[in-house]
């Protein structure tokens, strides 16, 4: 049955009616939903789905307002809008929410006893309702498919679209039934949505969807009040470590906490374990698992949401559906089961605009343990491609874990937003790290990349990593003998680094984009062009180089973020009297420019960054493009304004 459903491809429908041009978008959302101003991507998808083209794919960030592109539309459009959502509490949110803004809206249930699903059914035959939420699995009844076919269906929106594709993170069989539904209802307008969708992921919701002339909005993913920071642990007690240190960081003391808190953990038990151990020491915390009756999650979900509980730890059962604003820290004190379960996770931290934190640990077992979790399904091992896809899907979280370059950058790559790719964020681990280090320190990172590079570039696609590490590092093996290595003239050119330590800058090479790998059976590296770039000099060098004594030091991930070092207070103090009058100036207009657009003074530019200005005196995008932290989106959003000041000044 599912190897049909799995084929159902809706066809294209018909071309959208025009709509009276007796409404406007922006009225609309200030006197309907009471806000002033759309989020990135929204007003475009809203009126590519108002427009003749009616089919819209939109992937945006948990937080980053993908319910308003259908409930807005559902509220000037003449029929039903159904909303396909797998979600009960959200849908229950939802409803409650529009209602209380007078927008009639209802959803439907299992839990329902069958007079109370039948009356909301009538509702919505009538055209009493404008949104009609219901649960993917109801699809499976013939007789429900067959009432909406008989509704004034004018859009239907597909939240969690991932859910369809066998190769995302979170595949549902049920969704596999949308291809039939839309080919039997029709609507002239269809939205999928999603959090978490690579590029891949996309294309099979475009098939399975038929949405093949869609129209795609990506965006949202740059998150930059979001401080990321991943941590390789030695084992439970380096971890709680670590996590008390960031507790005590970000939000302060179990007494007096100013945000909450939200911890991941992977298993039932250890949920259990690290909720009681909070709790002891004094935190306002909770554990939330699937395991707990309904009751006790919803009572969980309610005091977390009302501000009366101040930290949750819980699997990932938690969270779907919770808009509480003031998340201040999510700590993953296991890593999750792929990038995109993270980004989605951690993205609840921060939606108030104001400064968070995001703490991704893990640990040599915690890697078996996934291993195990990804072999082993609900009922019994499971299928070898399932346990295959689920097991590169965590892979991929492995490279986040390990790079060496912008965090940011590297997940915007990965959900294929190169439209906000920042250039470097200056508020990542990562990137604390490359800023605070000294020029000496750079000039050594840009001197090994580029010579690992030209190894790559050398190798010619004949061998994979290993045997190019060892070409670099000066191994006279059989095997550098046999690809004709140790000829070269880049054989050797990291002699004086052990073996390793050049794997691990390949794999960071990698994590980067500056080089990939070929899609052969067996894949070997190649540049990227934006590794040619790097590797001649006319691409800027960002990335930390594997450093064999990190685990040997400890300390917060969040401390440097938070307190402005010796060596930055020197750099300032070392600008000519012309430069620090420029200096003061670029953080005045900054400020002007946060205030109007309503954000934090660091989203528009860090103090490392107007230093940098102020020194350079850059006098166009692109010298601005070299500056450090200024990057596409930052150009593109504040580079005219800075530009202009430093003109003034100069």
């Amino acid at each position: 049955m599912l190897e049909n459903l799995s084929m159902a491809i809706a066809p294209r429908a018909p071309q959208p009616p025009p709509l009276p041009p007796s409404y406007d978008i922006d009225t609309v959302l200030r006197e309907r939903f009471g806000l002033d101003s759309f989020r990135p991507g929204q007003r475009e998808a809203i009126e590519t789905l108002l427009g003749d083209r009616g089919r819209v794919l939109l992937v945006a960030p948990t937080g980053g307002g993908k319910s308003l592109t259908y409930q807005l539309p559902a509220t000037v459009l003449p029929g039903l809008t159904i909303v396909i959502s797998p979600l009960v509490a959200l849908m229950e949110d939802q409803v409650r929410g529009l209602s209380a803004r007078g927008i009639p809206a209802t959803f439907l249930a299992s839990s329902m006893d069958m007079s109370e699903r039948r009356a909301r059914e009538q509702m919505a035959r009538r055209g009493e309702v404008k949104l009609l939420y219901c649960a993917p699995e109801r699809l499976s009844s013939q007789g429900f498919v067959d009432f909406l076919a008989g509704c004034d269906v004018e859009l239907v929106a597909i939240d969690e679209a991932h859910c369809i594709s066998q190769w995302g993170h979170d595949f549902r069989p049920e969704y596999l039934r949308l291809g039939e539904l839309l080919d039997r209802v029709r609507p002239p307008r269809v939205l999928a949505c999603t959090a978490t969708a690579t590029p891949r992921v996309r294309d099979e919701i475009r098939e399975r969807l038929g949405l093949d002339a869609a129209a795609e909005f990506v965006r949202g993913f740059a998150r930059e009040n979001l401080h990321l920071a991943a941590k390789t642990i030695d084992g439970k007690k380096d971890g709680r470590r670590l996590l008390h240190q960031a507790l005590r960081d970000v939000i302060g003391t179990p007494a007096k906490p100013t945000g909450a808190c939200i911890v991941y953990a992977a298993t039932r038990k250890g949920t259990d374990e690290l909720s009681a151990e909070l709790a002891q020491k004094g935190w306002n915390a909770a554990g939330y698992h699937a395991g707990m009756d309904a009751d006790a999650r919803a009572s969980v979900n309610a005091r977390f949401a009302s501000g009366k509980l101040d930290v949750v730890v819980a699997t990932n059962a938690f969270g779907m559906g919770i808009d509480r604003s003031d998340v201040r820290l999510v700590v993953h004190a296991q890593p999750p089961a792929s990038l995109e379960a993270y980004y989605q996770e951690v993205g609840r931290a921060g939606r108030d605009g104001e400064e968070a934190h995001g703490l991704l640990l893990c640990s040599g077992s915690d890697v078996a343990l996934r291993r195990r979790l990804c072999e082993w399904g609900i009922d019994g091992p499971a299928q070898p491609e399932v346990a295959a896809r689920a097991w590169n899907l965590f892979r991929e979280l492995l490279r986040y874990l390990d790079a060496a370059s912008c965090r940011h950058d590297f997940i915007l790559r990965y959900f294929g937003d190169e439209r906000e790719v920042l250039g470097g964020c200056g508020h990542c681990d990562v990137c604390g790290a490359v800023d605070e280090g000294e020029d000496e320190a750079r000039e050594d990172s840009a001197i090994v990349v580029r010579k690992a590079l030209a190894g790559v570039a050398r190798a010619k696609q004949r061998a994979g990593i290993v045997a190019i590490g060892e070409m670099l590092s000066g191994a006279d093996t059989e095997r550098t003998r046999r690809f004709g290595f140790t000829a070269l003239s880049t054989f050797g050119l990291l002699k004086d680094r052990s073996n390793a330590f050049v794997l691990a800058v390949l794999r960071s090479l990698l994590a980067a984009g500056w080089i990939d790998l070929t899609t052969h059976e067996h894949p070997v590296p190649y540049i990227t062009k934006a590794g040619w770039e790097v590797m001649t000099g006319t691409g800027p060098v960002r990335l930390r180089l594997p450093d064999p004594d990190a685990d040997k030091r400890r300390g917060s991930t969040t401390e440097k973020s938070r307190k402005p070092s010796a060596s930055a207070a020197t750099r300032l103090a070392s600008l000519s009297a012309e430069d620090a009058a420029l200096f003061e100036a670029l953080r005045v207009h900054r400020a002007e420019c946060a205030k109007k657009r309503r954000l934090p003074s660091y989203v528009v530019a860090q103090d490392a960054t107007l230093f940098e200005i102020a020194r350079h005196r850059p006098k166009s995008e692109t010298e601005l493009l070299a500056i450090r932290g200024m990057g596409p989106l930052r150009v593109e959003s504040y580079g005219t304004g800075l530009l202009e000041v430093v003109r003034k000044h100069s």
